[in-house]
């Protein structure tokens, strides 16, 4: 009986683990073609963007409490890949605080591609 006990606190202790994220974290598989690009997002965005898809809470939930380096929330928000591209490059599309080149090559386009994919409510979250 006590043998069991031990086998099944592993097991138990993993439950409690995973239970306590939540909804929080990136909401990809690891070997989903998107997930890079979320863990960019994630490091790289999160700060001032919300989407779910990469476990991002940055932009502002209230326009009372909107603070000028809130970026948009791309949970209601599409984007198509280029536009992503041209945001990262130029600072955003307006002058606001966002840095030029945040990421750049080949991460730019990955964070591009998830971007166009979770944003808006696509993709399967």
């Amino acid at each position: 009986m006590a043998s069991r006990r031990l086998l099944a606190l592993p097991v138990i202790v993993a439950a409690l683990a995973l239970g306590g994220c939540g909804k929080e974290g990136i909401q990809l598989a690891e070997n989903d073609p998107n997930f890079e690009g979320a863990q960019l997002f994630n490091v790289n965005c999160s700060g001032c963007h919300t989407l779910s898809a990469a476990g991002a809470h940055g932009s502002a939930s209230d326009i009372a409490s909107r603070e000028r380096r809130d970026g948009p929330n791309f949970n209601e928000r599409g984007e198509d890949v280029e536009d992503v591209l041209y945001a990262i490059r130029n600072g955003g599309f307006s002058s606001g605080p966002m840095p030029q080149n945040i990421v750049t090559g080949e991460e730019a386009q990955r964070v591009a591609e998830f971007v166009a994919e979770y944003a808006g409510g696509g993709g399967s979250e």
